[in-house]
This record gives structure tokens, C-alpha cells and sequence, in this order.
């Protein structure tokens, strides 16, 4: 196969996690005779230095040409300050709004070796695998903003169209793997997600009657996912709130570094990226997990290039460096961590 990836390692520890993934990738492409294009461009906070914009047009082109994007992390206090005009961020939002990547699937699983890495009691943990699908291009994040001197608002806003087209996604995903769906709303206070909630039924009674739907609101699902995480498969919220959730559920795993993610829309491009920020307190030391990044290269093969049997090599490679014990800093026990190219050379070297 032939294949186009646009690398925009970002900000950070961006650089340090895809340089491990691309690794691996390149990897899969000799051992299984594919061709991927691997081109990198700047993004975020790296762009706006560049270019003055965190998501130029020759990336963005670059982006929407490819077959898939490949993205590590963007962002940092150097262009967070409260007078800056430009942001990393709008980047981010402004790619997955041009590349129509609404559904953000971001799957959670508690690796056997790894449950002493989470702060949860182990039998809390035992059987955890779930699966969350975020709405990714609306909501508060893009609605309208404004800013005086006394004051400032965020508008939230959905349409029906967004919220049945999330909720199939999850539904068929549902179907697929044990049958059960969370919606995580707040009805009981917003206008906004007594619509969702509305639509979600309807949509769930006529075209999924087999999966079995659960209402929950979001103060309620955030006690639940600690307190009885294995009662979750597959759970769709709106795009604040899984983004909220999801941080907390990456400490069911252990360790925000451990999870990816893909953005997916209604074609084959995706946009893929560990679910972790940049990180810059640790960037350039070599101890951050590259893990994430390369599972999401995984979640590449599988949903963009359809190359399942490649994106489980990868996973079970990822899974036998762990069980050997090979654990950057925020998993490992006290002095006994390995550092960023040694956790990817590890995955590398099982692939071959």
C-alpha cells in the first residue's frame, strides 16, 4: 500500500513522541511492504514563530491532502500569556474543523502490568475497557466569544445535526463491542444538552432498539468512572465535557501519556494524536511516554488505511514492551525508568 501522513509533531514533547511513532511506523511500512509518505510541517506554537499563524496554509493543504494526519502535542506558556492574539489552539480547533473530524474516539484500558501505576484499588481496575466519543467541532470550544474589561462569555451551541451524527457513530461502536451507551449530559441545567439528550433517544429507539442506552449527567459520570469504571463500554458526551473526562479517565490506565486518540469524519482521513498536552516542564529531557502517540499510529493503520492486522502488531508490541518492563518515567517504579527512545526502540524492536 501506498499512503500519504502528514506529521505535525507540534509543540513540546511533540517532537520527542512522534519521532518515536514515525519510527514505528516506518517500521511497518519494511516489514509488511507498504510505502507511507511521512512529510513533517509546522504546527502550533512552532508555526505562530515561523509564520505567525499556528496553522499556515501549506500545512493545512498539506493536511487535507493526505491520507491521514499524524499530530503529537501542541502549546506552552511562550504563547499563552493573556495578551497573546494568536494561540496554539486555535490551530488545533481550526485543523479539525477544515479537516471535518467530529467524532473523537478515545478508547481506555487498564494494562495488567500497569494497574499498580493507577492510584485506583486493583479491583476497581480488573475488567476496565471502555470506549469514549467526543464531539469534537462544536460547542462551547467554537462558539462565539467575547471579552470586556468586566466581563467575557462562551456560547455553546449544537443542532440536531451534530448530535445524531455523534450519536451513530458511538451507537454503531456500541453495537460492535458489548451492546451497552452511555450519553453524559447535563439536561437537568442546559438548554443544550436537554436537546441532546432528546435526540439521542429518538435516534437510539429507531435506529439502534439492540443497544442498551444510559442517560447520565456528567457531575454523575465523572463519580461513576472512578467509582465503577468497568460498568462503562462505550460513552458519548459533548466536546467540553469529554474532553474533561477523558483526563480523568486516563488515570484508570495510569498515566495521560499511555492513551490515544483518533478524529474521525464522515471519510478514511483522520487526525491522530495522543491524548496529552506538550508538557513543556519535561520537554527535551527524553523522559516523556511515547506510547500514546505510537497507539495512536495504530488507530491510524486501523481506521485510515484499513490495516488491522499492522495497527495489532503494533498494539501487542506496545503491550510486550510494558509486560518486559520497559516504562518511562510517569509508569515506572522509583529509578527504573527508561527514557523516551529507549520505550520506542522497544516497540521497534518486537515489530521486527
Amino acid at each position: 500500500m501506498k499512503a500519504s501522513i502528514a506529521v505535525i509533531a507540534g509543540d513540546g514533547i511533540g517532537p520527542e513522541v512522534t519521532a518515536e511513532a514515525v519510527a514505528v511506523l516506518r517500521t511497518i511500512a519494511a516489514r509488511h511492504g507498504h510505502e507511507f509518505g511521512l512529510h513533517a510541517h509546522p504546527f502550533g506554537g512552532i508555526a505562530i514563530d515561523l509564520t505567525g499563524e499556528p496553522l499556515p496554509k501549506a500545512t493545512l493543504d498539506a493536511c487535507l491532502a493526505a491520507d491521514a494526519v499524524l499530530l503529537g502535542a501542541i502549546g506552552g506558556p511562550k504563547w499563552s500569556s493573556p495578551q497573546a492574539k494568536v494561540r496554539p489552539e486555535q490551530g488545533l480547533l481550526g485543523l479539525r474543523r477544515a479537516m471535518g473530524v467530529y467524532a473523537n474516539l478515545r478508547p481506555v484500558s487498564v494494562h495488567p502490568a500497569l494497574r499498580a501505576a493507577s492510584t485506583l484499588k486493583p479491583e476497581v481496575l480488573e475488567g476496565v475497557d471502555l470506549v469514549f466519543v467526543r464531539e469534537l467541532t462544536g460547542g462551547i470550544y467554537f462558539g462565539e466569544k467575547t471579552r470586556t474589561a468586566d466581563s467575557a462569555s462562551d456560547l455553546c451551541t449544537y443542532t440536531v445535526a451534530e448530535v445524531e451524527r455523534i450519536v451513530r457513530v458511538a451507537a454503531r461502536l456500541a453495537r460492535a463491542r458489548r451492546g451497552r451507551l452511555a450519553s453524559i449530559d447535563k439536561a437537568n441545567v442546559l438548554e443544550t444538552s436537554r436537546l441532546w439528550r432528546e435526540v439521542t433517544a429518538r435516534v437510539m429507539a429507531a435506529e439502534f432498539p439492540d443497544v442498551q442506552l444510559e442517560h447520565m449527567l456528567v457531575d454523575s459520570a465523572a463519580m461513576h468512572l472512578i467509582r465503577r469504571p468497568r460498568d462503562f463500554d462505550v460513552a458519548v458526551t459533548e466536546n467540553m465535557f469529554g474532553d474533561i473526562l477523558t483526563d480523568e479517565a486516563s488515570m484508570l490506565a495510569g498515566s495521560l501519556g499511555l492513551l490515544p486518540s483518533a478524529s474521525l469524519g464522515d471519510g478514511t482521513r483522520g487526525l491522530y494524536e495522543p491524548i496529552h498536552g506538550s508538557a513543556p516542564d519535561i520537554a527535551g529531557r527524553g523522559i516523556a511516554n511515547p506510547y500514546g502517540t505510537i497507539l495512536s499510529a495504530a488507530l491510524l493503520l486501523r481506521h485510515s488505511l484499513g490495516l488491522e492486522a499492522e495497527a495489532l502488531a503494533i498494539e501487542a508490541a506496545v503491550s510486550d514492551a510494558i509486560v518486559a518492563g520497559v516504562l518511562t518515567a510517569d509508569i515506572a517504579p522509583a529509578g527504573q525508568a527508561a527514557s523516551t527512545q529507549a520505550a520506542g526502540a522497544a516497540v521497534v524492536a518486537r515489530l521486527r
